[in-house]
């Protein structure tokens, strides 16, 4: 058995409220007579007491519908969710209720319109279209079948001239049911389509932003990692070398100074270079490298900084047609610093041409060298390649590298551009 759905937890509240509102003006217009009623002779009763007063039960029958209608009522609080044939039970109940208010009732006969709206509006909360076709056909044929059981019993009292005028307006308000029970089926199918679309919404909204957040722990995870390979290979690498210079300069201080002054100058130079791997390693951890200036004068800045520290002025020429956005200046930046920090490491080059340009729709970066190169089938396995491929993969770019042993290397990025121009 499903779980019952309190007023809160209803999917449409205002629609519960709408329901017991109808209910209420409706329940009022039958139990209350009109005020001119007393004045115009007492039309034919046309439930089925009023027209065999004699019938057995006859006398509670018309307190059965009362308690029916307010059952139906309260029904509107639970709604089956899941078990199917929960929902059959639950709509069959609604369908019998409906008809004992309507059939035993004799004021309540003018109910029946609104109790079969109000069944086909639950049906479509509780089924599927398949469902909601069936119990609005069916509500549509059991009030046919109601109409033609009150004509039936109009004719045992009324004129053949009353008799004509109740079945013209039989036909002219079995066509207005009809069309009220289409448009109040078409009106629901609309309203749950968009909230199921706005479902679907949110919920494709919740996956992307955890996607998001674990692509952005990734990507943190990885240049941490990257981080710090970096210091274990570069700034660690100094330390020890400088550590082991020092000893050897304490150990040779008293016996031959002019040779630990040697060590002393080879520690210094340690000491910059681990300096400066810590500068390097700091620039990197920047969440904005930029730091609010052009790409073209932070690819200048980097072109400076390594030839301050490998004597080589890389070539570079760089060519943008207009700006680009900053998730594409920073990968630029961060591919750019990765070649110069592999050249510095490991290429020996003496030449560095550095080819920034944007073509029509398209931007291409070439860093090439004519260092020493390397076995692309033997060493594709570098952190920095692999951090360089991810980033332009990451803005939907293309990344190339070309080199072999004693050829230098040649790294080309194409990034589109097309939402640009």
């Amino acid at each position: 058995m499903s779980r019952p759905i309190q007023i809160k937890k209803h999917p449409f509240p205002s629609l519960l409220y709408l329901e017991w509102t109808l209910l209420a003006i409706t329940a009022l217009t039958a139990v209350i007579p009109p005020p001119l009623r007393q004045f115009r002779p007492k039309p034919p009763e046309l439930s089925i007491c009023g027209v065999f007063p004699d019938l057995s039960g006859c006398s509670i029958l018309p307190q059965l519908s009362i308690y029916s209608l307010i059952i139906f009522a309260l029904m509107g609080l639970t709604l089956p969710r899941n078990n199917q044939i929960t929902k059959v039970v639950y709509t069959v109940i609604e369908i019998l209720l409906i008809l004992m208010t309507g059939l035993f009732g004799e004021r309540f006969a003018r109910l029946f319109p609104f109790l079969y709206i109000i069944l086909v509006t639950r049906s479509c909360l509780i089924f599927q279209l398949p469902g909601r076709l069936f119990v609005t056909s069916l509500s549509f044929s059991l009030f046919l079948f109601t109409t033609q059981l009150k004509y039936q019993l109009f004719n045992f009292q009324a004129s053949p001239q009353a008799q004509e005028r109740f079945r013209f307006l039989s036909l002219n308000w079995s066509l207005v049911f009809g069309l009220s029970l289409v448009f109040v089926l078409l009106m629901m199918n609309a309203v749950l389509s968009e909230r199921h679309s706005r479902e679907k919404l949110a919920i494709a909204n919740e996956k992307l932003r955890q996607y998001a957040m674990r692509i952005e722990n990734q990507a943190t995870l990885e240049e941490r990692n990257r981080i710090a390979r970096e210091i274990h290979d570069s700034l660690g690498h100094s330390l020890t070398a400088l550590n082991l210079q020092l000893e050897t300069a304490l150990k040779l201080w008293q016996s031959n100074p002019i040779k630990a002054e040697t060590f002393l100058a080879t520690a210094k130079e340690l000491g910059s270079k681990a300096l400066k791997d810590v500068r390097q390693s700091v620039s990197t951890m920047r969440s904005n490298p930029l730091q609010e200036q052009s790409l073209e004068l932070a690819i200048a800045s980097l072109s400076e900084n390594f030839h301050h520290s490998n004597g080589i002025l890389p070539i570079y020429q760089i060519n943008l047609e207009y700006s680009l956005p900053p998730e594409i200046n920073t990968a630029i930046y961060r591919i750019t610093q990765e070649s110069l920090t592999n050249i510095s490491k490991y290429a020996y080059a003496t030449e560095i041409k550095l080819e920034l340009t944007t073509t029509r729709g398209n931007l291409r970066l070439i860093i090439q060298d004519n260092g020493r190169g390397f076995d692309l089938g033997q060493n594709t396995t570098g952190f920095g390649l692999h951090s360089m491929r991810d980033r332009t993969l990451a803005i939907g770019g293309e990344f190339n590298i070309n080199s072999a042993p004693g050829s230098g290397c040649k790294i080309t990025v194409n990034i589109p551009l097309t939402r640009l121009t």
